[in-house]
């Protein structure tokens, strides 16, 4: 079956597949709105991660997270929302394994986060499902 073809989507895996997006969207919206004012819970919580305690950087990083994650909540730009939210959490994981953070609790929070975000955008987009075809 090619990209063109691809089957309908049963409504409960829509919906699932809503359902997991839309937690991902909410958590990165919260995650990238206390990032914009210059919080210095926010500031302060960069600092032993390595990070400086700049709000300009912190306001940089939210607006990455912002604008990556409004990609994805868009059906025709998702799959490029995805793909840059995955890089996102890819650099929260190598910041967390650089500080030598616990692994189940904070290094692998971005892989549980990816697992979520493609999972929500595999249930819901049929042309993921035909380029990832499980059997």
């Amino acid at each position: 079956m090619s990209i063109s073809e691809t089957a309908p989507v049963s409504p409960g895996a829509l919906w699932t597949g809503r359902a997991l997006s839309g937690f991902i969207v909410l958590f990165m919206i919260f995650d990238g709105v206390i990032k914009l004012p210059p919080l210095d819970v926010v500031t302060q919580t960069m600092v032993p991660l390595g990070w400086p305690a700049d709000p300009n950087v912190a306001r940089m990083l939210g607006v990455i997270g912002l604008i990556s994650t409004a990609l994805y909540a868009l059906p025709r730009t998702a799959v490029l929302g995805a793909i840059l939210l995955t890089a996102y959490m890819g650099g929260a994981i190598a910041t967390n394994v650089r500080v030598d953070n616990p692994l189940f609790s904070h290094t692998l929070f971005g892989v549980y986060l990816g697992i979520v975000l493609w999972g929500g955008l595999y249930l819901r987009d049929p042309r993921i499902r035909a380029l990832i075809p499980f059997s």
